[in-house]
Formats: structure tokens, C-alpha cells, sequence
């Protein structure tokens, strides 16, 4: 029989590397010492650790609030552990939360928000928390957390594509605990390797580029001073901006009459009218018009994010 929870995922971004340049016995050691001090907080917080999973956790919790004050606090506890953690071992913690029904058989659970959770996980970049918008359903906020829209994201297996809010909760962190201090990195080592294996690809007619993190922002607009040109009537001169902003690549219209977004897999399309939203896997950007005009200038993206 199916029960409703909330499902997280956390796991440690990194870990790869931790193995290549510790070797296994040292990289074991380090990464389940701290899964174990995961499940441990998982657990003070009200969520049920269901197993480990190489380097991360799978927890369920009955509550969502319980949940969402979980994971925020989690990773506020753990940046103030990452600010003490030598460059060799520094693996900063992503998660992905969903709600929905599961199936619990033989200590193992099953279900959509199994999945969800876990490809969100996957999806996050460093440091970050996203969830499914059925997490956020008459749910308050942990204090000085909020939400930001990511919108529809498709999940292998769904044929529905997944409503998505990222959780920002670092307000109340100095931002200092995200500082490495060293001789050699006076910065954040993971989110800048993450950064810099980003690569937003678009397309349009003839017209394709590859653009890195370190080049954002970039303008796409019908003048030929812009980075990425569509010279078509629909589009205004200066039509949308490309921002790397909190480990996401943002689009922000900035026109006279819009740009419509689509995500591969699915989903509703994504007006914005002096908006932004942020751009994620595949999908297609109509300027000045909607998808719905055959005339339309629709720029194909592709955000190639490291695995």
C-alpha cells in the first residue's frame, strides 16, 4: 500500500575526483564519514534514512515542513563544515526533494518522488537544493530561505514534465563559509570547477554558438553588436540577456514583446515579459512571438552541465 512523503536525496558533489587523488581507502573513509553524519542529521530532523547510496542518502519524512527545515539546516550546518575541510576532501552537498506516494516493501522505497528526487539531485549544481513544486504546497519556509522558479524539467521515465523551485537558503550563511582558505585556493574549488565545465549552447537557422560561464553575461538581440545575433524583424535590438547566477544559467527578456520558453519533454510554454527564468537540459526560446507563429525566431539551448 502507497503512503504520501517526502523523499530526499543528498549527495556529495565531487566525489570523483576525492577517489582519483586520495585512492579508495582514504576517499571511503572520508565519504562515509560524512554520509554517516548525513543520515545522523536526516534523522535528528525527522526524516527516516532509508540507505546509502555510494555518496549520498536517501531519507524519507513524513512532514514536509519537516523537510524542507531538514534540508536547509543541513546544508547551513554543512557549509560551516566545508569552511574547516582541506581542498583534498572538499565535496560540497547537492539535494533534490519531491512529495508524492511511495511504496515502502522490504526497508526499500519505490515510487515518482523516488525518482524525481534523485534526478534532481543529479541536476543541481554545488551547494544547492532543488524541489518539486508539490514540496512548496502550503508549506511555510524555513526563516531566510525562499524560492525561486526554475520551471518544468523533464524526468526520465515520466512522460509529465516536473514543476521545479530551487531553494535558496544561504541569506543567513557568511558568505565566507564557501571560501576555501589556502595557499593555493583562496576560492570555492568545486563550484568553480562546476563552472567552468558549463557550456550553453544555441542555435538558430545557420547561426550556432558555444559560449562558457566565464563569457556570461551575453545579449541576444537583432543588432550585430549583440553576442548571439537573430536578425529578424520579431526581435528587438537588444531582445534577452544570459547570466551565471547562483550556479544556473538565467535568461532575462529584456524586449518590447517577449520570449516565450519550451523545455524538452514537455510542459507548458513560458511566457516572460521583462522576466527571467533559468534555463536547464534542452529546450527553445521564441522571440518578439509566440511558438504558435509559424514566423517565430526560435532559438534552440542546450546547457551541457557536468553529470
Amino acid at each position: 500500500m502507497g503512503v504520501q512523503s517526502t523523499v530526499v536525496f543528498a549527495d556529495l558533489f565531487g566525489s570523483t575526483a576525492v577517489f582519483e587523488s586520495l585512492g579508495n581507502a582514504k576517499a571511503t573513509a572520508a565519504v562515509t564519514e560524512i554520509t554517516t553524519w548525513l543520515a545522523e542529521e536526516f534523522q535528528a530532523g525527522g526524516g527516516r534514512v532509508v540507505k546509502f547510496l555510494g555518496d549520498g542518502v536517501l531519507v524519507t519524512f513524513k512532514d514536509k515542513t519537516h523537510a524542507l527545515a531538514s534540508v536547509v539546516e543541513v546544508q547551513r550546518d554543512y557549509a560551516k563544515k566545508l569552511a574547516h575541510t582541506p581542498p583534498a576532501t572538499y565535496m560540497p552537498l547537492r539535494i533534490g526533494v519531491a512529495f508524492g506516494e511511495i511504496e515502502l516493501v522490504d526497508d526499500d522505497c519505490y515510487g515518482d518522488a523516488v525518482n524525481i528526487s534523485a534526478r534532481l539531485s543529479e541536476l543541481t549544481g554545488p551547494h544547492q537544493i532543488w524541489v518539486s513544486s508539490q514540496v512548496l504546497d502550503d508549506v511555510k519556509l524555513p526563516s531566510g530561505a525562499r524560492a525561486r522558479f526554475l520551471g518544468p524539467i523533464h524526468v526520465k521515465g515520466r512522460t509529465e514534465a516536473c514543476t521545479v523551485y530551487q531553494v535558496e537558503w544561504q541569506e543567513d550563511v557568511d558568505s565566507d563559509l564557501f571560501t576555501i582558505h589556502s595557499p593555493e585556493l583562496d576560492a570555492d574549488k568545486e563550484a568553480s570547477s562546476f563552472s567552468q565545465t558549463v557550456r550553453i549552447e544555441l542555435s538558430w537557422l545557420t547561426e550556432h554558438k558555444t559560449f562558457k560561464t566565464s563569457e556570461l553575461p551575453i545579449h541576444i538581440g537583432r543588432i550585430r553588436q549583440a553576442d548571439f545575433v537573430v536578425s529578424d524583424l520579431h526581435v528587438s535590438r537588444r531582445h534577452a540577456r544570459l547570466d551565471w547566477r547562483n550556479g544556473n544559467v538565467v535568461l532575462t527578456d529584456v524586449s518590447t514583446y517577449g520570449s516565450w520558453v519550451r523545455f524538452a519533454g514537455g510542459g507548458s510554454d513560458l511566457l516572460l515579459r521583462r522576466e527571467e527564468c533559468v534555463l536547464h537540459g534542452k529546450g527553445e526560446v521564441a522571440l518578439g512571438t509566440t511558438f504558435n507563429d509559424l514566423s517565430a525566431p526560435v532559438v534552440s539551448f542546450w546547457i551541457h552541465s557536468p553529470s
